[in-house]
C-alpha cells in the first residue's frame, strides 16, 4: 500500500527549506533570560484532547544539560525525554514562566521560523489523531520495503546507482552540506556494532556533548533506530520530520528516481533528524557490508571503527573473510577537510581480515590502529552495562574512537585537561562505559507477570520463575558468544543476587533502574531449592544456515556445563513486509502459517542432542503433526526420557504461535512452584523483538 499524505487534507505541510528567508510574524515567549540560545526553535506536535497541534516552542527546561565543549559555541540545550507527555510540559513550562513573573501566551500558528543552522520551518494547522497519525506512518514505511531478496539481482538496472541515488536524496532535502557538520562517527562489523555504538553514544553525552544515535534493527518501533541524547526520538517529533522527508521526496519521484527503498530512507531521515536537532556528534552504524551501505554517502567522518567481522551476510557480501572485510573497510576515507588523513580503529581480527583491512588502509593512505579489549581493571570497581566477555573488546574501541574524536575536534584538553590520559579512564569514560544500553543483545528480562502476587511469602511460594535471556545472535560467531554469556549467566544466578530488567510494577522487586535492570529482593532460600530448566527458544531466518548455528551452540554451553532441557521452534510474529510500532495489534489466533521451517529446525536439533546421523529422523519420526501446545509435563521431563528407540523424540516441541508459547510458559511455572524456567532466545533479532514485545504488554 503506497501513501501519500500530501493528498490528505487532514495532515498539515512540514517543509524545511534552508534557503528560505521569509519570516513569518509569530508570537513568541522571550526566555533568553532562562539560558537558552537566542532564536533557538524547533517544531513540535501537541497532543490536546487526543488531537494532534503543532507549534513552534522554545526548548523545554526538562534535564538540562549544560554543553560547555560543544563543537559548536556554547550554550545550554534542554531535551524532551520520550516518556514526557506534551501535556506536561505546557504546563510545567507555564507554571515556570508564571512563577518568575512572564506572561505565558500560546503560540499561534501557522507560522514559520529559522533555527540557528538557518532551516526554515513552515507549519500548517490540521487536525488528526495522535495514534492514526503514528500508524499511518507505519503504513507508508511499510510501502517501502521491496520484496525483492538479498543478493538477488534485480530484473530492472535502475540509471543511477545506489549511493548516487542516496546523493540525490539528500539534495532534495537540502541536506547534503549539513552532514559535515554532524561529526560523525562512523562504525562497521560483523558483531558489535550495535554495542560499540551504544558504549560511544554514552561515553560522549556524559562528557557532555548533545549526542544522535542511529542503528539498526528495531526490535518492538522503529523509533528505536533514532537516539537523541540517550534516549529514543519522541512520537511526535518523529511524525514531524518523517512527513517531511516523506512529503518533499514524493515531490521529486520520477521514474529514474524512485521513493528510497526502507533502509535508504531511515537513513537520510536519521541525517534529517540529527541536523534539525542540532546534535554535536552523530554515530551512525552501518546497516549492511559498508562499501556500498547507505550510510556510506558520509564523506567526511571524524573517525571510523571496524568492530570484530565473521561469515554473515555472505549472499552479498561474498563467501570468504576476506571477502567480507574488503567490504567492511569501504567506510575508509581519504581526506577530512583540510587534514590529508581520517583515523580508523578496529579489534584483533582474524589473519584474513586484518591483513585486507591493512592493505585497504595502505591504499588510502589511513592510519589503522588494532584496540586491545579493555583492561578491566581500568573501570576502577565498576561494571560494563552490557553483558558478556566479549563487550570488552566492543568497549575497549568504543573508548579509542571516542578518545580519538574528542581529540580531532579539540575538545580533549578542554574537559580532561587535568587527567594524565594515559594512566587513567577519565571519570565521563567511566559513567558512559557503566550506562550504555542496547536492547536485546545479552539482555536478561524476568516475568514477573508469571508472578504478580504483592505478598513476598506468596510470591516465593505460589509460583516458579520465568527468566529470558535474550540475544538476536545469528551468525556463527556471535551464537557462540551468546552460547558463552548465557552459560556464564545461568552459572552466575545459582550464586550472585539476580540483576534482572523487567517491564512491570511488582511490589516483591526494587526497582533500581541502573543499565536497564531491576534487582531482585527476594530470599536465596527459596531460590536455592528450585529446580532449574534450561529451555532453547529458537527461530532464525532461512537465509541462516542451522547446520552451524545450532551444533555450535549446542556445544558451546556444554563445554561450560549447561545443557537444554527442551527446545521450542517458533516462527515470529514479525512479518518481512510491514514495519510495525509498539501500540501495533498482536495477532491473537493461530494462522495457517506454514512451519515447514520450523519443523527442519526441530529434526536437526534432535540429530545433534541424540548423536543421529543421516536420514533417520527424516523418514521414521514423529515430527511432523504436533498439537498446538504440548502438556505442561513436557517441560518438567528431562531430555533422558526422549529415547530416539520409540520413534517420538520429545526433546523439543514446534508451537505455531508465539503468544501461545510465552502463555503457556507462563502457565507451566504458575502451575509449578518449584520450578525455575531459563529461556535463551535467539538466532533472529525479530525473535527477540518479538518476544520483548509481549512481556512489555
Amino acid at each position: 500500500m503506497k501513501v501519500n499524505c500530501r493528498s490528505r487534507k487532514s495532515w498539515r505541510q512540514v517543509c524545511v527549506r534552508p534557503k528560505e528567508q521569509q519570516l513569518l510574524q509569530t508570537q513568541l515567549l522571550t526566555i533568553q533570560d532562562y539560558g537558552y540560545p537566542s532564536g533557538l526553535m524547533f517544531p513540535m506536535f501537541f497532543c490536546t484532547n487526543n488531537y494532534l497541534k503543532s507549534e513552534i516552542v522554545r526548548a523545554s527546561h526538562f534535564h538540562e544539560r549544560e554543553y560547555r565543549f560543544s563543537t559548536r559555541a556554547p550554550w545550554k540545550y534542554s531535551f524532551q525525554p520520550a516518556f514526557v507527555g506534551t501535556h506536561d510540559l505546557v504546563e510545567h513550562r507555564k507554571l515556570h514562566f508564571q512563577a518568575r513573573g512572564f506572561k505565558y501566551q500560546k503560540m499561534s500558528s501557522p507560522v514559520m521560523g529559522k533555527t540557528e543552522n538557518n532551516v526554515a520551518v513552515k507549519d500548517y494547522s490540521q487536525e488528526l489523531p495522535l495514534s492514526n497519525c503514528y500508524e499511518t506512518a507505519m503504513e507508508a514505511l511499510s510501502s517501502l520495503i521491496t520484496r525483492q531478496k538479498r543478493g538477488t539481482p534485480s530484473s530492472i538496472i535502475p540509471k543511477y546507482g545506489k549511493l548516487d541515488r542516496m546523493q540525490m536524496y539528500l539534495k532534495i532535502l537540502d541536506l547534503e552540506e549539513h552532514i559535515a557538520e554532524l561529526k560523525i562517527i562512523h562504525v562497521a562489523g560483523t558483531k558489535g556494532k550495535g554495542s560499540t555504538c551504544s558504549f560511544c553514544e554514552a561515553i560522549l553525552r556524559e562528557c557532555g556533548f548533545r549526542t544522535g544515535l542511529f542503528t539498526s534493527p528495531h526490535l518492538i518501533d522503529v523509533r528505536e533506530r533514532f537516539r537523541i541524547d540517550g534516549l529514543d526520538i519522541s512520537e511526535d517529533k518523529f511524525l514531524l520530520y518523517f512527513w517531511d522527508c516523506w512529503n518533499r521526496l514524493k515531490e521529486q519521484v520520477t521514474e529514474d528516481l524512485p521513493m528510497p527503498p526502507l533502509f535508504q530512507f531511515l537513513t537520510v531521515l536519521a541525517f534529517k533528524i540529527f541536523v534539525c536537532e542540532q546534535v554535536d556528534v552523530a554515530i551512525i552504524e552501518v546497516g549492511l557490508g559498508g562499501t556500498n551501505d547507505s550510510t556510506n554517502v558520509i564523506k567526511e567522518p571524524v573517525v571510523c571503527g571496524i568492530t570484530p567481522l565473521g561469515m554473515d551476510h555472505t549472499e552479498v557480501l561474498g563467501d570468504t573473510l576476506g571477502q567480507i572485510a574488503s567490504h567492511k573497510a569501504g567506510i575508509f576515507k581519504v581526506y577530512y577537510r583540510t587534514h590529508p588523513q581520517i583515523p580508523a580503529f578496529t579489534v584483533h581480527q582474524l589473519s584474513e581480515a586484518m591483513d585486507v583491512l591493512h592493505e585497504k588502509a595502505n591504499e588510502l593512505a589511513v592510519p589503522l590502529k588494532v584496540v586491545e579489549p579493555l583492561d578491566e581493571r581500568k573501570l576502577e570497581g565498576l561494571k560494563l552495562s552490557l553483558s558478556g566477555d566479549h563487550q570488552y573488546t566492543n568497549a575497549g574501541l568504543a573508548v579509542s574512537l571516542c578518545k580519538c574524536w574528542l581529540q580531532r575536534t579539540r575538545n580533549w584538553e578542554k574537559i580532561f585537561q587535568n587527567d594524565n590520559e594515559e594512566a587513567n579512564m577519565p571519570k565521563a569514560f567511566l559513567r558512559g562505559l557503566a550506562t550504555a544500553r542496547l536492547s536485546g543483545r545479552a539482555q536478561v528480562v524476568y516475568d514477573s507477570s508469571s508472578n504478580c502476587h504483592s505478598s513476598l511469602e506468596l510470591a516465593e511460594n505460589s509460583s516458579g520463575d520465568l527468566i529470558f535471556y535474550l540475544d538476536g545472535a545469528h551468525s556463527p560467531e556471535s551464537i557462540e558468544v551468546c552460547a558463552k554469556w548465557f552459560s556464564s549467566a545461568v552459572q552466575e544466578s545459582k550464586q550472585l543476587p539476580k540483576l534482572l530488567s523487567s517491564f512491570h510494577d511488582v511490589e516483591i522487586t526494587k526497582e533500581v533502574w541502573a543499565n536497564g535492570y531491576i534487582q531482585s529482593e527476594r530470599g536465596s532460600t527459596a531460590e536455592s531449592n528450585k529446580i532449574s530448566k534450561k529451555i532453547l527458544l529458537f527461530n532464525c531466518m532461512e537465509v541462516r544456515d542451522p547446520q552451524i548455528l545450532l551444533p555450535r551452540l549446542v556445544s558451546t554451553c556444554a563445554s561450560s556445563g549447561t545443557y537444554f532441557s527442551k527446545a521450542i521452534f517458533v516462527p515470529s510474529m514479525s512479518t518481512y513486509n510491514k514495519v510495525t510500532s509498539g501500540n501495533s495489534a498482536i495477532p491473537s489466533g493461530i494462522s495457517n502459517r506454514d512451519l515447514s521451517w520450523q519443523f527442519s529446525l526441530q529434526r536437526l536439533w534432535e540429530k545433534i542432542i541424540h548423536g543421529i546421523e543421516g536420514d533417520v529422523l527424516d523418514k521414521g519420526s514423529k515430527l511432523d503433526s504436533a498439537e498446538t501446545l504440548p502438556p505442561h509435563e513436557f517441560l518438567y521431563e528431562d531430555a533422558s526420557h526422549c529415547s530416539p528407540a520409540d520413534g517420538i523424540l520429545a526433546c523439543s516441541s514446534v508451537i505455531s504461535s508465539l503468544p501461545l508459547t510465552i502463555k503457556w510458559l507462563r502457565d507451566c511455572v504458575r502451575e509449578n512452584p518449584t520450578l525455575r524456567v531459563q529461556v535463551l532466545v535467539t538466532g533472529s533479532l525479530h525473535l527477540v523483538g518479538d518476544v520483548l514485545k509481549l512481556l512489555k504488554r
